[in-house]
């Protein structure tokens, strides 16, 4: 249809109504430039397929942003009069409330429409051009996109404070001498590895100075259209979205006034979704996808800068954290497997072990259980003793300083490479920016400020003027609900071990009761091997019950903004995750065996079974097996198979379900190529950075806090997570929906975890060498009460005798398989003989070991955070080349400015005197305006760059905040 015929459509429509009462689309075309291409061009039709999808149907306007929602139309419009489809051509699918012919209508969809129609004019006035689909089906997805023009972009850019790059530019210093030939060695042999990247998106040595973008100022501007990147883009009109108010006029239960933008309209069923699209083109598929998408690039670095121009500053900070704390895990994986290797090296020279396998000691050992058990030499559990001596060993202490050490240079190297990111990125001077108020708490503020009219009206008082807001009194009973819910969470994770340990002691009566002789001598391993798998499937299961409750709470809480909402989810996600995750570990290395009594004087629980006890080589064996399987077990199960297995399943649901309600469609609907649009809603919504950061912080966990058990840790976390990144990656590129860019200054409150959970490593690992381990028995034996200096004797020493006649009634062994009478049975403790006047009390050994376990917590403790306080004293946390870099661009930034401002004073002083000129000598001006008049105009172009006023034809509009 001609321009000019809308055009006169329009202004018939407005005659017998109101602009806001026309559907949307009527409006927001007028916002369009007139098109020279016939009917059914591709601004008529956006279906075409032009240029990929990811432009208007003229294909010259980009598609910025999305709104997808639902619509249910009367079956009375399909059949509507003639006019009805020239209706649905000129308004590009939108149709009159009123309009149809007939049919019963329901309320609900009918303001969805009036609410969908009045937010989308709102935007349309705001300067936002939008394009919208033809309703060819009775219900249905609908789309709506949006495209932000230079008017827009530019003035919310500089309202926003988004730093740009300037014309200004200069050389990056290059260093020289020894330090800049290792720097060009150590690129040339890292040159490998680097992903390929083309020139112009890749790092050079010339700098452009960067600045708040104004419209003002001389930016760099080559093409409106690629002078701000897609994330930019996206993110300006979403701001537009967010900070959008929308009036209501219906005034309904479920729709309130005054509501916020996109983020509450989602929430109330208006829209489904609002996203920003996938950019299929060259820079997306053949960098992203190619470079780190893909399982085959797992030995590259990731390509940080671009991944931080297609997601944004949050997720760009997100991988380079992951990809700082990979490439840290080398050395440690390193140093952990030569301790491993050290333990193999020496086992079968290590006297204690050798000790517990030589038959000819003959220590005959106190029954494992009552009745059933017999006693027992020590000699069987030789195969345990040479295990434990593989993580047990003097390099373990080593280690557990080294990685606590490590600790410390992992955060200060993270904050040196935040550091470089801000600064290459430009975002040294961000400031937190003003967010809009979450859609329940607006609903809940809304509900009180009914309720105090209401009781102001019956009192008969006046309105006083007043910014309302929630107070501690509004938030109680979810403060409440958090803390009686978090500790029954706590109670639940308790009960969860307490029910393991009661499986292990049945588990081990039972087998110990047996008559085979090949189960009775499996029973420790058997148990173990089963609890630790039981153990875990626990924790998979009450992991996802916890995130869901995590969730529920914090709604509870009535959080203000979306970043307050963030940060008191994953404080109550981190504490109860943590809590599920390091319960049975603990019990292990701290609880187990320290309170189950001694033979005749045995702790009993259901006054039947005894407490179980650590196997006769120490609990650090143990220790490492629960260790190792749960670590494992999560990281192979939960980080891998569910990431790749649930979105696919959620995506087949989602698929099913609205196949089966969607109607039957047409030939010509079937052959219909899918825009981008439709590709992207089908894939799954992004949640946010909150689960990828707590699986890594989880296992952050198990590499620093139980290490001194298990040094083969950092290893098998390293493998993980190269497979993790570029999990993580091929979900970001081609299962998940674009996000929404968000610029960040840092990781957030996860650097506060991440630093807490680094000093608490310190603490755990010191009791688990002090406590778990026998090595400080080892050395308390070896420089106290050994008479050659040396190990042997260290099992005689450790084990103390019991008399048999001492066992409690029924509690001997009914059967024994010795030719000879057991009179004295040895157990593992520090306790004085029978003959002793002080018998089975604890012996000077005892507290003299105790003493020097106090004393090694102290140093140990002491020690590491002395060289962890050294470490942050001598690595700056800002590189010397950056902080110069800023200084220089300080002062070359006040150079700029003061160049503009004379500048602008010689362009002011130049035109005023040419006016004068002008009326002095008129009879001259023709001949001056011939000379100089291209020059004047130009000049008078440029001015018109430093003034902010607008045309007389034309308004400068801002954004509502």
């Amino acid at each position: 249809m001609p321009f000019s015929l809308l055009c006169c459509y329009c202004v018939c429509v407005c005659a017998r109504a109101r602009v806001r009462a026309l559907p949307v689309s009527l409006r927001v075309l007028l916002c369009f430039k007139p098109s020279r291409k016939p009917a059914g061009s591709p601004l008529l039709d956006p279906t075409g397929g032009s240029r990929s999808g990811l432009y208007f149907g003229d294909g010259k306007r980009k598609v910025d942003y999305v709104l997808v929602y639902h619509y249910r139309r009367r079956r009375a419009s399909l059949r509507g009069s003639p006019g009805h489809h020239r209706l649905s051509i000129i308004s590009n699918g939108s149709f009159p409330v009123s309009g149809g012919g007939g049919g019963a209508a329901d309320p609900a969809e009918e303001e969805k429409l009036q609410i969908r129609e009045e937010f989308e004019a709102n935007l349309a006035d705001a300067g936002l051009e939008i394009e919208r689909d033809k309703e060819h089906k009775v219900h249905g997805v609908g789309f709506v996109r949006l495209h932000a023009p230079w008017q827009v972009l530019s003035r919310e850019a500089e309202f926003l404070k988004i730093k740009l790059p300037t014309k200004k530019s200069y050389e990056l210093k290059e260093v020289k001498g020894f330090s800049g030939k290792m720097n060009a060695m150590w690129r040339k042999l890292n040159q490998p590895f680097q992903p390929k990247v083309p020139q112009m998106l890749s790092q050079s040595r010339t700098k452009f100075l960067s600045h708040s973008f104004s419209r003002d100022k001389f930016y760099n501007i080559k093409q409106k259209d690629t002078f701000f990147d897609n994330a930019t883009r996206s993110r300006i009109v979403k701001k537009h979205n967010t900070i959008q108010t929308f009036l209501n006029t219906g005034q309904t239960l479920m729709f309130t006034p005054c509501l916020p933008g996109i983020t509450t309209l989602i929430a109330n069923g208006v829209y489904d979704s609002a996203f920003p699209l996938h950019d299929v083109s060259f820079f997306f598929i053949i960098l992203l996808h190619d470079e780190w998408a893909r399982y085959g690039a797992f030995y590259k670095y990731q390509p940080i800068d671009l991944i931080r121009k297609y997601f944004g500053e949050k997720i760009g900070l997100y991988f380079a954290w992951l990809g700082v704390y990979t490439q840290l895990l080398i050395p440690a994986s390193l140093v952990g497997i030569i301790v491993f290797f050290y333990g193999c090296a020496t086992v079968d020279t290590n006297v204690p072990s050798l000790e517990m396998c030589d038959e000819r000691q003959n220590f005959t050992m106190c029954p494992l259980c009552d009745g059933a058990c017999d006693y027992w030499h020590l000699s069987t559990a030789c195969s345990t003793a040479r295990a434990s001596h593989l993580f047990d060993n003097p390099a373990t202490v080593f280690f557990a300083i080294f990685m606590s050490l490590w600790a410390a240079m992992f955060m200060e190297h993270w904050k040196r490479r935040q550091m470089s990111l801000t600064y290459s990125w430009d975002l040294s001077g961000l400031e937190d920016e003003e967010e809009h108020p979450r859609p329940k708490y607006e609903s809940i503020l809304l509900k009180k400020r009914e309720k105090k009219k209401i009781k102001k009206i019956k009192k008969k008082k006046k309105n006083e003027p007043g910014q309302e807001k929630l107070t501690w009194r509004d938030r109680l009973p979810g403060y409440i609900i958090n803390i009686s819910s978090i500790l029954f969470m706590f109670s639940l994770t308790f009960s969860a071990v307490f029910g393991v340990i009661i499986y292990r002691i049945t588990t081990s009566a039972l087998m110990a009761m047996s008559t085979d002789p090949e189960t009775k001598s499996n029973v420790r391993v058997t148990v173990t091997a089963t609890a630790v798998i039981i153990n875990l499937v626990v924790i998979l299961i009450l992991d996802e019950i916890y995130g869901a409750v995590a969730v529920w709470l914090t709604e509870l809480e009535i959080p203000k903004t979306e970043t307050e909402f963030e940060e008191r989810l994953i404080l109550k996600a981190f504490l109860l995750k943590f809590m599920n995750a390091y319960a049975p570990i603990f019990y292990v290395a701290f609880f187990k065996g320290r309170f189950a009594g001694r033979p005749g004087d045995y702790v009993y629980i259901f006054n039947g079974f005894r407490m179980e006890e650590c196997a006769p080589g120490g609990c650090l064996i143990e220790l490492c097996i629960q260790l190792s399987i749960i670590m494992l077990g999560k990281q192979l199960i939960q980080n891998n198979i569910f990431e790749i297995g649930i979105p696919k399943l959620k995506k087949l649901y989602r698929t099913l379900k609205e196949k089966g309600a969607a109607p039957e469609e047409s030939d010509d609907q079937l052959a219909k190529t899918p825009q981008q649009w439709d590709l992207d809603y089908d894939l799954e919504p992004f949640e946010g950075l909150t689960p990828e950061y707590m699986e890594m912080i989880i296992q952050f966990g198990f590499v620093s806090l139980f290490v001194a058990s298990f040094p083969l840790a950092p290893l098998f976390a390293l493998l993980n997570n190269v497979i993790e990144i570029r999990l993580d990656a091929k979900k970001f590129v081609t299962e998940l929906r674009r996000p929404n860019a968000v610029r960040a200054r840092d990781i957030g409150i996860w650097y506060n975890i991440l630093s807490g959970m680094g000093k608490f490593s310190v603490i755990i690992n010191a009791f688990v060498i002090s406590f778990t381990s026998d090595f400080i028995p080892r050395l308390v034996y070896q420089y106290m009460y050994s008479e050659t200096g040396t190990m042997y004797g260290f099992i005689d020493h450790t084990l103390s005798y019991f008399n048999v006649t001492n066992f409690k009634p029924g509690t001997a062994p009914i059967s024994s398989q010795y030719d000879k009478e057991v009179t004295v049975c040895r157990y593992k403790d520090y306790r004085e003989p029978p003959w002793s006047p002080l018998a089975y009390q604890f012996s000077k050994q005892y507290w003299a070991v105790l003493a020097a376990r106090l004393a090694f917590i102290i140093l140990f403790q002491n020690l590491v955070m002395l060289l962890s306080t050294l470490v942050d004293w001598v690595i700056p946390d800002v590189p010397k080349d950056i902080s110069e870099q800023l200084k220089k661009e300080k002062t070359l930034l006040v150079d700029v400015f003061l160049r503009e401002e004379k500048d602008k004073l010689q362009l002011i002083q130049s035109l005023f005197l040419k006016d004068k000129d002008g009326a002095s000598t008129p009879a001259a001006l023709p001949a001056q305006e011939g000379e100089a008049g291209p020059r004047a105009r130009c000049r008078a172009a440029s001015f018109s760059q430093f003034t902010r006023q607008p045309s007389p034809g034309q308004t400068v509009k801002h954004t509502e905040v």
